[in-house]
């Protein structure tokens, strides 16, 4: 049975207590866990919530990021840490920080090469998203941003079980399908009992670099048709600019200050829904 006195969710936890699969680290002070998912892969997930957390930490807030997308972690890349390693000694795994004091936590931390594929079934790469929950000495924060996994499976299915996230940002592109994929997860969410605290819309448009322009370059069904069927508000929109592609390869840690502000808003419509 969870230990509820150093669980994030508190006294506003809804779980029936005997029945309570969370397990909490008496080592480690969270006080909230906001996870980000898609229900798809190839959306930016993984981007958006590194640049959470970077915003986060820039206003100030102690602050970790858990990749669990155990079979295609990316966020070490993203911040940087591509070399780097997390240490294991005795049965507690202490994650890597960044140059600006981000705790993070992902598989591509504890394997020697990230190219190496993960050839787990489902119930083995669940335990090991729970671990990086129990086992990790995440210490004090104050956000904790967990990169879900896509899709509406076993390991997401552990991750809402298992962890308490106090709230769920929904990362969609103005697609149809996309949208429908999107709606399977906040349904999932819905179900476990999770608030969705909102959508962020990447690849939404681009800027014609003559007139400035924002130009719709999918012909899926209008972000405000989606939000009303999804009862939900529109945490921020985000273009399709050759500086948020290149992140996976020149890393967030190298953002620009514009980028940063494009963020701002996003974070802040977050830390209301909470």
């Amino acid at each position: 049975m969870s230990n509820c006195n150093s669980c994030p969710s508190g006294d506003s936890c809804s779980k029936d207590k005997e029945k309570c699969m969370i397990e909490n680290n008496p080592m480690n002070s969270i006080k909230n866990v906001i996870g980000v998912m898609s229900g798809k892969g190839g959306v930016g997930k993984s981007t958006i919530s590194v640049m959470i957390a970077k915003q986060l930490r820039k206003s100030g807030y102690k602050v970790g990021i858990l990749d669990a997308d155990i079979t295609g972690p990316s966020v070490p890349r993203l911040l940087g840490l591509k070399g780097k390693n997390a240490e294991v000694r005795e049965e507690i795994i202490y994650p890597v920080e960044t140059e600006d004091k981000i705790k993070v936590m992902s598989l591509n931390l504890l394997i020697e090469d990230e190219n190496e594929p993960v050839i787990w079934r489902g119930p083995i790469i669940s335990g090991a998203v729970k671990q990086f929950w129990t086992d990790v000495l995440w210490g004090e924060l104050d956000y904790l941003i967990i990169d879900m996994p896509p899709g509406t499976g076993d390991v997401a299915l552990t991750v809402m079980q298992s962890i308490p996230i106090n709230g769920l940002v929904m990362v969609s592109v103005p697609q149809d399908l996309v949208s429908m994929i999107v709606s399977k997860a906040i349904n999932m969410a819905r179900k476990m009992d999770i608030k969705v605290l909102g959508v962020v819309e990447n690849m939404s448009y681009i800027v014609c670099p003559d007139c400035n322009k924002k130009i719709k370059i999918f012909s899926g069904e209008s972000i405000d048709k989606f939000l009303g069927e999804s009862d939900l508000e529109l945490l921020g929109e985000l273009p399709m600019i050759s500086e948020i592609c290149n992140l996976s390869s020149c890393g967030c840690e190298n953002s620009s200050e514009s980028l940063g502000e494009m963020f701002n808003p996003i974070v802040t419509n977050i830390l209301k829904k909470l």
